[in-house]
C-alpha cells in the first residue's frame, strides 16, 4: 500500500474530499473553462437537480500519481461541484485509462456513453499523442471521429487539453515537449470553439502553479501530485459551476 504524502495527509485532515479546498498557492479562475455556447443539456440537468458526468481520457483522469484514490481529480471534481451547486446530485464517473491516446478513447465512447447515459462527457486528450510523436493529422482524424460519436449521442462535451511538463525535467522523453503540447492545446481550443464544445485550458493554467509543490507535478515529471490534482479539480469545478448555474 502506498503511504500518503505530507501534502496528501494535510488534505485528509479535512475529514473527506467534500471538505477539500484549493491548496495554498493555487489560483482559482472560472475563466479556465470556455463554454463556447455549449453545455445546454448540462444546464438543464442542473436545473432538474441531477447532473451525470462521464470523465474519459488517460492517466490524469484515472488518477495516477495521487497518494489516495479520493485525492485524485474525479472525486475532487465531484465534491467541488456539489459544494458549488447546492441541491444538485452530482455524479462523476471515472473511466480514465492510463496511456490512452485520442484513438483509444474515442473507440470506447459509444460503449461507455451507453452504459452511463451522461449529460456531460469530459474528454481529456493530447498528452500521450504528443509524447508518442503521433502526426497531428492522425490525432485530429481520431478527434473528429470521436466528435461524430459524441454528437450522435446528444451529450455535452468538455475538452481538457494536455498538462505542462516541468521545464527542468531530466527525462529525455519529456525534454523540449512543451512547445508541441502548447500547440496541441491551441488546436483543441480552436476545435472546441468551432464545434461548440466547452474547453478547459489546463496547459496555460499550469503556468501559474509555480507556488505548488513541484508545480503540481509528481516526481516522475508527468503525473500530477496531490496539490496538482486539487488545484486542477477546484479550477474545473469553479469554471463548470459558473457556466452551469441558472
Amino acid at each position: 500500500m502506498r503511504t500518503a504524502t505530507a501534502l496528501g495527509a494535510l488534505f485528509l485532515m479535512a475529514a473527506s474530499p467534500a471538505m477539500a479546498q484549493a491548496p495554498a498557492g493555487c489560483p482559482v479562475d472560472p475563466a479556465i473553462v470556455s463554454p463556447n455556447e455549449g453545455l445546454t443539456r448540462s444546464r438543464e440537468a442542473v436545473a432538474g437537480g441531477d447532473l451525470t458526468i462521464l470523465a474519459m481520457g488517460s492517466s490524469s483522469i484515472e488518477g495516477v500519481g495521487a497518494s489516495r484514490p479520493d485525492l485524485a481529480f474525479v472525486p475532487l471534481l465531484e465534491a467541488g461541484l456539489e459544494r458549488r451547486l447546492p441541491g444538485v446530485q452530482v455524479t462523476v464517473i471515472n473511466k480514465g485509462i492510463g496511456g490512452e491516446t485520442a484513438l483509444d478513447t474515442r473507440l470506447r465512447f459509444e460503449r461507455e456513453i451507453a452504459a452511463s447515459d451522461p449529460d456531460l462527457v469530459i474528454w481529456q486528450l493530447g498528452t500521450n499523442d504528443i509524447l508518442r510523436d503521433r502526426p497531428m493529422d492522425d490525432i485530429f482524424a481520431d478527434f473528429r471521429r470521436g466528435e461524430a460519436v459524441l454528437d450522435a449521442a446528444g451529450v455535452d462535451v468538455l475538452l481538457i487539453d494536455p498538462q505542462r511538463l516541468p521545464e527542468a525535467t531530466t527525462n529525455e522523453g519529456f525534454k523540449g515537449r512543451n512547445p508541441a503540447l502548447a500547440e496541441m492545446s491551441r488546436l483543441i481550443a480552436l476545435e472546441g470553439g468551432r464545434v461548440g464544445y466547452a474547453v478547459l485550458g489546463r496547459f496555460e493554467a499550469m503556468s501559474d502553479w509555480t507556488a505548488l509543490p513541484r508545480g503540481g507535478v509528481g516526481p516522475d515529471d508527468l503525473h500530477l501530485n496531490d496539490a496538482g490534482y486539487a488545484c486542477w479539480a477546484e479550477n474545473t469545478a469553479e469554471g463548470l459551476a459558473t457556466a452551469l448555474r441558472p
